[in-house]
């Protein structure tokens, strides 16, 4: 991937640019993907999954989870930059969405970056970026799942991931890793759960 750090624009203030830029009350992914130049795939998978970290928001999280996917099996794939079909690309969001997001996301996107720095990079980079990848394409199909609630976990750790891989900071995408793995697996004992208590409550 050809995502790397830089001081010349934190991050959180990065976000605040694509509203600023924009030249009417909804933007395509595809126009916020061309804004994102050679940061594009750790700040394109930042964008998509800032609004999943949001409690018990329908809708949106499952909106975005599809490019979300789509663009985290690019990575796994080994490739350099992100690309969406024009069905996904075509997606709109608007404006004042871009901007809400910025605003309430700002104060946790410089919280991170205070702390976070280059560090254990060779897990942002190939080969063992494709290890990433695979995770968060698991982490953006546990969004999918229509239930309320099941977006705000994977969510943020994509948004973790994500902030790792812009920072160079394998620390950072560990923890993310960790979490949203420790996620799919809450997920996967809830359902055996389920399924071996309705097997017992109809006798099978």
């Amino acid at each position: 991937m050809t995502d790397h750090a830089t001081n010349e624009i934190a991050i959180s203030d990065r976000l605040d640019q694509l509203a600023q830029n924009a030249q009417s009350e909804t933007v395509s992914l595809d126009w916020i993907l061309g804004q994102l130049h050679e940061r594009a795939f750790g700040l394109f998978l930042l964008v998509l999954a800032l609004p999943c970290c949001i409690p018990l928001l329908y809708g949106i999280p499952q909106i975005v989870a599809l490019p979300l996917m789509f663009v985290s099996a690019q990575i796994l794939m080994g490739r350099q930059t992100p690309w969406l079909p024009a069905r996904l690309a075509a997606r709109s969001v608007s404006v004042q969405g871009l901007q809400n997001l910025a605003q309430r996301a700002g104060p946790w996107l410089r919280r991170i970056e205070a702390f976070s720095r280059p560090r254990q990079a060779q897990l942002t980079r190939a080969p063992l970026d494709r290890i990433v990848g695979l995770a968060l394409v698991l982490f953006s199909a546990s969004i999918l799942v229509p239930l309320p609630g099941t977006n705000t976990v994977p969510g943020f750790a994509v948004v973790l991931v994500s902030m790792g891989l812009l920072q160079r900071d394998g620390i950072l995408v560990l923890f993310g890793m960790m979490l949203g793995t420790a996620w799919i697996a809450s997920l996967i004992f809830a359902g055996a759960t389920l399924v071996s208590l309705f097997k017992g409550w109809m006798g099978f």
